[in-house]
């Protein structure tokens, strides 16, 4: 098993670990409006992170235990104290360090699993697929959800933030992941041997219709781009200049008044025979 923190863009921070909480609050209408996980009783979360979306599930589907695995021990330790502050929880989840590609727990120990932005930070999303295929038993439910980062827009035109963009994008396939596995997550999945494999594109489109949830959204993007400045210029993805510019152009959007957010993921759902 490899321990410790992996590479991650975004790094580990409290800031950080806090974008996490409020991105799951952020986007929890739109992941879970076509989740149902009725009739399942022992959930397998693969890459919990700090424990946002383990919160969510947790209070969605009351019947469910959730067994949250990740690689960082940093945001385990984040899980436990942001999970263990909701006191209806206790009792109804366990987290575990492990890597998702060599899950330690035995065949059939699980009857549904949950993976969210986590296979696009996978060196090999296939075995993690896979392993997780093999603990669970027949009948079970997977539900995964990926980037498609291809489909990201933004208006007025923003040259140094697409500039900014696609070296945030090469950086994640440098190191081993991949920004656009959700147009991906069918072919994975059947590969893997899942049946009744199903996916569906879902479109965050913000423009004068909803100007405040567009500002919002526009606000928390440019937190999770410049989370990611130090390390892209640290490793010469960009410079100084670039993010400036990009911080720039993210303000005059941000106040816009006729400003364009658009954004596409892919969520996908299969079967175990």
């Amino acid at each position: 098993m490899v321990t410790g923190d992996f590479p991650y863009i975004h790094g580990f921070s409290a800031e950080e670990q806090s974008r996490l909480v409020r991105q799951a609050r952020m986007f929890e209408t739109s992941l879970f409006g076509n989740i149902d996980y009725g009739g399942a009783t022992r959930l397998l979360e693969v890459g919990c992170g700090v424990g946002a979306q383990t919160e969510i599930l947790l209070r969605r589907f009351p019947e469910l235990h959730v067994t949250g695995v990740d690689l960082s021990a940093a945001q385990l330790a984040a899980a436990e104290k942001n999970l263990a502050a909701t006191a209806w929880c206790e009792s109804r989840y366990a987290l575990k360090q492990a890597d998702a590609s060599d899950l330690p727990f035995a065949e059939r120990s699980f009857d549904a699993a949950y993976l969210c932005w986590v296979l696009e930070h996978m060196p090999s999303p296939a075995r993690v697929l896979s392993e997780v295929r093999r603990v669970l038993s027949p009948g079970a439910l997977v539900y995964v959800t990926e980037v498609l980062n291809s489909s990201f827009f933004l208006d007025p035109y923003s040259p140094n933030l697409l500039r900014y963009w696609m070296a945030f994008n090469d950086h994640q396939y440098d190191s081993g992941g991949d920004p656009f596995i959700g147009a991906k997550l069918g072919n994975l999945l059947l590969a893997g041997g899942y049946r009744d494999v199903q996916t569906q594109v879902k479109t965050i489109h913000l423009d004068n219709r909803q100007p405040g949830r567009r500002k919002h959204m526009i606000e928390f993007w440019q937190e999770l781009l410049v989370s990611a400045a130090d390390q892209l210029i640290a490793d010469g993805k960009v410079d100084t200049t670039t993010v400036e510019g990009m911080r720039r152009e993210l303000h005059a959007v941000r106040n816009d008044p006729n400003a364009v957010f658009f954004f596409s993921f892919v969520q996908a759902h299969a079967t175990v025979y």
